[in-house]
C-alpha cells in the first residue's frame, strides 16, 4: 500500500491518499473487512472525485484481477474478472466477430468500472447502457462474504450496483453479453448543423441509425449557438468495404498512437486558441459519407495518450448534463450561453440523444439529450460556473453524471435522482458500516 497524490482523469481535485492493488479475491476481502474505508478505483478514467478516498481511507484498484474466465461463441457471453479492460475485450473478441454491446468514449475502462458507472455510448437510444447487457456479477461484500446477483437474482442489489459507483460491493467478476458485428468498420454520415436546433433535428430524425452523436462548438454564440458536426453511423457490412478490407473484415487496423509528454501551459487552451480550433474543425467537416474504423469512430482521443495534460497542471472538470425532451433545447441553449459568456473554452463538447431509462435507481440516462463539456480549471471562477450550470439543470428537470462530477451539492443531487432513498436502503442492507465510501459519496449524500 503506497501513499501518493490521487486524482481522476480531470486532475481536479488532487488529494493525498493511499492506493492498494490486491492480486487475489481474498486480498480484496481482507481490505474490505479492515479498519480503513475503501474507495473502489479502476483505471482512473472517472473525471472528478468518484474514485478518491475519504480522509484516512484507501483507494483500491482491481486492475491486477484481469483474467478472462470463459467465453461462449454461440451466445457471445464472456465471463471475466472485474479488472478486465474494455480494450482487452475488444482486442480478444473483435477478431472473432464480437464487439462491446455499448461503449463510452474510451476503451481504457475496466468492466467493473463500466458497470459501476453504468456507462453509455452513441447507441443508447437503441442499446441502452452497459448494465442492460450484464447477466450476473459476483460482489465481495464488506462483511467478508461473496454474493452473486443479477436481474433475476437479488435484483435490488444488482440494480443498486449498476450505476452505484462501486459502493454496494466490490465487483469481482461479471458475465457480459457481447454482440456479433459484421466488421470492424462503420458507415458514417457526417452532416453539418448551423445551430443547436438544427443539430437536434438531425440527430432526432435519425432514430434508425445505430449510432448518433454530434460535436458541438461550445464557443459559438448568436445565431450559430450550438453549431455542430453530426455523425450518424451504422455497422459496415463486408460489401461496404474495400477489396482488401473485405477479405479480413474484423481485422484490427494499425493506428499510430501519439503521446502528450508534458503539461501544456495555461494559454494553450485560451478562448482564442479554442475558437480557432473549433472554427477549423467545423470548416473541415463538411457533409460526407465515409467508412471509418472502430478506433476512429468510438475512441478518437485514445489515440493520444495522456491527452488530459493538454489542460495543464491545474486540470479540468468535465460537466455532463442530461435534459428531458420537453426542456432540452432551452436548457442546452442556456448552458452554451453561460459557457460562452464565461469564456470557458471547451474543444471537447459532445451532444447525444438518450433513450429510455433503465431499472437502476442511480443510472444516469433517461429519454432526452445529454451534453458533455470539458472546462479548464480556473479555480473559483470554475466553481461558480459549475454552480450556475447546476442551477440550469435543476430549473429544467435535468441531472449530472456521477462519473464526471466534481462539485455537485447534496440537495441538488437528491432532487436530480428521485430514487435515492431506494438505493440507500440497499446500501444500508449490504454495507451498514459504510466501509465503501468516496469523497464524492460523502459530498453528495450517498454515504453519511
Amino acid at each position: 500500500m503506497t501513499g501518493i497524490d490521487l486524482a481522476g482523469w480531470g486532475r481536479f481535485p488532487v488529494v493525498p491518499g493511499r492506493e492498494a492493488a490486491p492480486a487475489s479475491w481474498r486480498a480484496v476481502q481482507g481490505l474490505l473487512t479492515g479498519s480503513d474505508p475503501v474507495a473502489p478505483r479502476g483505471l482512473g478514467r472517472a473525471y472528478g472525485d468518484s474514485a478518491l478516498p475519504v480522509a484516512g481511507g484507501v483507494a483500491v484498484t482491481g486492475t491486477a484481477l484481469d483474467r478472462i474466465l470463459g467465453f461462449d461463441p454461440e451466445t457471445g457471453v464472456v465471463d471475466c474478472e472485474g479488472g478486465v479492460s474494455l480494450d482487452l475485450l475488444i482486442t480478444t473478441f473483435l477478431p472473432r466477430g464480437f464487439f462491446l454491446p455499448t461503449t463510452p468514449g474510451t476503451r481504457f475502462v475496466t468492466v467493473a468500472g463500466a458497470i459501476a458507472a453504468d456507462v453509455h455510448g452513441k447507441d443508447h437510444h437503441r442499446a441502452g447502457s452497459f448494465g442492460a447487457h450484464v447477466l450476473d456479477l459476483t460482489l465481495a461484500t464488506p462483511d467478508g462474504g461473496l454474493v452473486v446477483c443479477g436481474p433475476d437474482r437479488d435484483p435490488e442489489l444488482f440494480h443498486a450496483t449498476v450505476g452505484g459507483m462501486g459502493l454496494t460491493g466490490w465487483i469481482l467478476r461479471a458475465s457480459v453479453r457481447l454482440k456479433r458485428v459484421p466488421s470492424a468498420f462503420f458507415r458514417v454520415r457526417y452532416r453539418r448543423a448551423e445551430s443547436l436546433a438544427s443539430a437536434m433535428a438531425i440527430l432526432g430524425g435519425a432514430e434508425d441509425a445505430a449510432y448518433t452523436v454530434a460535436w458541438i462548438d461550445g464557443l459559438a454564440q448568436g445565431r450559430h449557438l450550438g453549431r455542430a458536426v453530426c455523425m450518424l453511423g451504422d455497422d459496415a457490412e463486408p460489401v461496404d468495404l474495400s477489396p482488401a478490407q473485405r477479405d479480413r473484415p474484423h481485422h484490427r487496423p494499425a493506428r499510430r498512437t501519439r503521446t502528450v509528454p508534458v503539461d501544456f501551459p495555461g494559454w494553450a487552451l485560451s478562448p482564442p486558441t479554442v475558437r480557432a480550433f473549433n472554427g477549423l474543425y467545423y470548416a473541415t467537416h463538411g457533409d460526407a459519407d465515409r467508412i471509418v474504423d472502430w478506433e476512429s469512430f468510438f475512441y478518437p482521443l485514445d489515440a493520444v495518450r495522456h491527452w488530459n495534460r493538454i489542460y495543464g497542471r491545474r486540470g479540468f472538470a468535465q460537466f455532463q448534463a442530461l435534459f428531458p425532451d420537453a426542456s432540452a433545447e432551452a436548457g442546452l441553449a442556456q448552458v452554451l450561453e453561460r459557457i460562452g459568456a464565461a469564456g470557458a473554452a471547451s474543444f471537447l463538447a459532445v451532444l447525444k440523444r438518450s433513450g429510455p431509462a433503465g431499472p437502476a435507481p442511480l443510472s444516469f440516462l433517461f429519454r432526452g439529450w445529454t451534453l458533455a463539456l470539458d472546462l479548464p480549471n480556473t479555480g473559483e471562477p470554475l466553481v461558480r460556473l459549475l454552480a450556475d450550470l447546476e442551477g440550469i439543470l435543476l430549473r429544467h428537470g435535468g441531472r449530472i453524471y456521477l462519473a464526471k462530477d466534481a462539485v455537485c451539492t447534496r440537495d441538488a443531487f437528491a432532487t436530480m435522482y428521485p430514487r435515492l432513498a431506494e438505493w440507500r436502503a440497499v446500501k444500508a442492507r449490504i454495507d451498514p458500516r459504510c466501509r465503501l465510501r468516496t469523497r464524492q459519496s460523502d459530498r453528495i449524500g450517498l454515504t453519511p
